[in-house]
């Protein structure tokens, strides 16, 4: 293979692995945003602590992704921002929200720190939603036609459960006592919202993209790729029961909620990958149509051998330093 096909392919693999980072990394913040109107004003200084040290990082992953998106395939940045304008504004609305909020709520007086709460928890709800929509349209291939906006719609709806359970077991490694015990019973409340938001997209994906039933509903592919979402069901199965069992939670086994949601975002994702391939605008441009001439690549390459590894290294230092559970947030005044 020449570096012509194969330079767009991995830069095409480093920007999805960017963007499921984020996902999976600022998805559980994202989460525990969301779900902060349900604690009290304590649990709410606890859970606002448990994200404190990384969520601001965690956002790096997005930067990553979209850079790639802009440098190395310039015509489909084009057309997915185009496309995705108002979505996108929303986002970095609520993304903003949240930034401001956050640095906020520390230091407000008594009275105004429940505004700077809701906020925090409006920005993330906003940007979940945001992000939604963004997919939802992005696998329709920006149909602008009713099936193509109910699905995104779809999307936007459900997300925001995916992303509680993130938070969820997010909070079950990092809390213990009562906000622990009130995390598992938050967790019991959206996993069947989400598991029938993710039933209903898995059938709804084939019926509103050519591209994807082409791709999933043939012979042998189907049985090669049945692995997929049994694994998810077994994931959806494991969470079930780990916060059904509240022993297993006290016992330090709530880390399987995170891990589980986690092998089913992961799964879905290569399930994406597998659908949408060799477009990274579905139906309208491939890989190598999108793609920056093969000599610009190769000079980012040289960046990107640098920045990579050195923001995955931040990254697992930051966790190792951070890691253990989170007590209240404070600042030095």
């Amino acid at each position: 293979m020449t570096l012509a096909h194969t330079l767009p392919l991995a830069f095409m693999a480093i920007m999805g692995l960017a963007l499921l980072a984020y996902v999976i990394l600022d998805g559980y913040d994202l989460g525990v945003g969301i779900l902060l109107p349900l604690a009290t004003d304590a649990e709410k200084d606890v859970m606002v602590a448990s994200i404190g040290p990384f969520w601001d990082a965690n956002e790096t992953w997005l930067v990553l992704g979209v850079g790639v998106l802009l440098i190395c395939f310039p015509m489909a940045h084009g057309v997915v921002l185009s496309a995705l304008y108002l979505p996108v504004a929303a986002m970095l609305l609520g993304l903003t929200l949240r930034g401001v909020a956050f640095d906020f709520r520390v230091k407000a007086r008594d009275a105004h720190k429940a505004t700077w709460n809701k906020l925090f928890a409006g920005g993330s709800l906003v940007t979940t939603l945001a992000q939604g929509w963004m997919l939802g349209a992005y696998v329709t291939g920006f149909q602008n036609d009713a099936w193509g906006l109910l699905f995104s719609a779809g999307i936007a709806l459900t997300l925001p459960a995916a992303y509680a359970m993130l938070g969820v077991g997010w909070l079950l490694m990092k809390t213990d006592g009562d906000l622990q015990t009130k995390a598992a019973k938050w967790g019991q409340r959206v996993l069947w919202p989400m598991g029938l938001a993710l039933l209903g997209i898995s059938l709804a994906t084939p019926l509103v993209s050519h591209t994807v039933f082409a791709k999933w509903f043939v012979l042998p592919e189907l049985f090669a790729l049945l692995p997929i979402p049994l694994a998810c069901v077994a994931a959806f199965f494991a969470i079930r029961h780990v916060l059904g069992t509240p022993r297993v939670v006290q016992a330090g086994y709530g880390w399987i909620v995170f891990v589980a949601t986690v092998l089913i975002f992961v799964l879905a994702f290569l399930g994406l990958a597998y659908s949408i391939y060799p477009y990274i605008v579905i139906d309208r441009l491939t890989v190598w149509q999108a793609a920056s001439a093969p000599e610009s690549l190769a000079v980012i390459g040289i960046g990107m051998a640098i920045t990579l590894p050195a923001i995955i290294v931040y990254t697992v230092f930051m966790y190792r330093v951070f890691w253990g559970k989170a007590r209240e947030l404070t600042y030095g005044l």
